[in-house]
């Protein structure tokens, strides 16, 4: 997981009586294949396949960028969009390359997360967020990570890079899948 995505989850669930730890952190150094068709699917392997390998609870999310225009590209394939050694200006450029003739009109696109909680390898919870906005012809912002330079939210009317994390967060397809974990960790972690 980036640490853009680490950053937003540790923020997210302050206040529960838990400690997100990195997987390096619980002594795991294997990486989990992506074999899913989905966001759910890649999110559901991953927590259940760190979940075997530790005794805590374990939580992954696979979240990406659906563009309309380009037939719900870049999706699952959004961090590795433009290919070998991507990065995230690479990817926005390759979207932004892409979309050069498409109309204001056609731009329309959403961020999707899937999160799923497991432990010893079975889910316990899934959960998704998704938002919503449009792909602008060049990049504003320097906040965020990934393609939030190019995502335009239009009831704030700024780039996810333009928001404050707090501002971002309370929006975005992660915060709220987060807002719905954190409300089922929250009974979940209960004493009974």
């Amino acid at each position: 997981m980036n640490e853009g995505k680490a950053r937003e989850i540790r923020k997210a669930l302050i206040g529960l009586p838990v400690k997100v730890i990195a997987l390096a952190e619980a002594g795991i150094r294997t990486s989990s294949p992506e074999k899913g068709a989905t966001f759910k699917e890649n999110a559901e392997g991953k927590s259940r396949f760190y979940s075997r390998r530790s005794s805590y609870l374990t939580l992954a999310e696979d979240s990406g960028l659906e563009i309309e225009a380009l037939d719900g590209a870049p999706g699952i394939f959004s961090a590795r969009f433009s290919g070998r050694r991507p990065t995230d200006e690479k990817n926005i450029q390759k979207v932004l390359r892409l979309m050069r003739n498409t109309p204001a009109a056609a731009r329309r696109a959403r961020f999707v997360c899937s999160m799923v909680l497991a432990r010893n390898g079975r889910a316990v919870k899934t959960v998704t967020g998704r938002v919503r906005g449009d792909i602008l012809f060049k990049k504003k912002g320097s906040l965020g990570f990934g393609y939030d330079p190019i995502f335009f939210y239009r009831p704030l009317r700024k780039t996810f890079a333009e928001l404050k994390p707090r501002e971002k967060n309370a929006v975005s397809h992660r915060g709220r899948a987060l807002k719905k974990m954190k409300a089922f960790l929250r009974e979940y972690l209960r004493p009974a």
